[in-house]
């Protein structure tokens, strides 16, 4: 691998881990305009406020995509590291012994909300109100996994994200949640 190369890989996970920030900081932001618990009869009472529905669907977008930074920054991390990444679940292991997940199967519940949070079309306000009530308990795992991981990469990598705009923002959302 020549230094080019290289050099242009660390470039990519520093913007990953620069994203991983925006993506915490917008997602943390969307969730402060909600009134938590949702219930059905507050859904259904607001069931034609636009800016209330675009605030959800902004949640479902936000929270599917710090998911997915998360896991594309965690395969080019343990790529970086020399770790073995011929699978996303040997990418998963590695990072729960690293303590950056608490464990695989806590991954997969984040993965089947993403799932959910990106192809749901639910119009029952109970279960949409139980939908939501689970990505907002979901959300303090993201925030912390994504704290550890950029956390790692600065330690272990010197890899800092690429334009830090969100870091202040980033390292408090992130430690209330670890």
């Amino acid at each position: 691998m020549t230094q080019a190369i290289l050099q242009a890989q660390r470039t990519h996970l520093a913007q990953l881990l620069d994203a991983i920030q925006r993506s915490t900081y917008y997602l943390h932001a969307t969730e402060q305009r909600l009134p938590w618990p949702l219930t059905a009869p507050l859904l259904e009472a607001q069931k034609k406020n636009a800016e209330w529905f675009e605030t959800l669907a902004a949640m479902n977008e936000r929270f599917a995509k710090l998911q997915d930074i998360l896991a594309s920054a965690m395969r080019h991390t343990a790529l970086l590291m020399g770790e073995p990444t011929d699978t996303f679940l040997q990418v998963l292991a590695w990072f729960e012994k690293q303590r950056v997940i608490d464990s695989i199967e806590q991954w997969q519940l984040l993965r089947t909300a993403r799932n959910l949070a990106a192809h749901d079309y639910e119009t029952d306000y109970e279960q949409i109100a139980e939908h939501f009530n689970a990505l907002h308990a979901l959300a303090p795992v993201l925030y912390a996994t994504a704290g550890r991981l950029v956390r790692m990469c600065q330690q272990h990598l010197h890899l800092t994200p690429a334009r830090g705009d969100f870091a202040s923002e980033f390292n408090t959302i992130t430690l209330s949640n670890t």
